[in-house]
């Protein structure tokens, strides 16, 4: 009886572990998805694709710096694997610099949404905000297959 229970509450904690990194994974994704959202949305006014709306591009903007805060604490140590993630070992392995990125995010986000007027100025500042974007994808993320 004792090893049935201990059994048990060795499949309950591992499934604990488990859940709690894919809902780690799970809400960093989200968190991203809404990102790329963003970006597409600006990147098709840039491309002359959708009007130039000054009201969505601020939403866009104020998506990621609201988020950028977020994303440290949604990649905690038991969420390498698993959930379909694309985070590279890299993430863990130079923390701090990866945090500093979501620093820099967020900062570049509000300075951005500040700076833009008009088409001209969104098409000036959009690809300074994506090169942070870049940097992180490059070092941090494995490229879907």
């Amino acid at each position: 009886m004792i090893r049935l229970v201990s059994a048990v509450a060795a499949l309950a904690v591992g499934a604990t572990i488990v859940y709690a990194q894919s809902a780690a994974i799970g809400q960093r994704q989200a968190v991203l998805k809404t990102f790329g959202d963003a970006a597409t949305d600006l990147s098709r006014m840039v491309k002359g694709e959708n009007p130039f709306d000054l009201g969505k591009v601020q939403a866009s903007l104020k998506t990621v710096s609201d988020g950028a805060p977020k994303l440290p604490a949604l990649f905690p140590p038991d969420s390498k694997t698993g959930g379909k993630t694309e985070a590279l070992p890299a993430i863990w392995e130079k923390k701090p610099e990866f945090e500093g990125l979501f620093k820099k995010l967020e900062t570049d986000a509000k300075t951005t949404s500040a700076a833009i007027k008009d088409l001209a100025s969104l098409k000036t500042e959009w690809p300074k905000l994506g090169a942070t974007c870049v940097s992180c994808h490059k070092q941090f993320r494995q490229l879907p297959k």
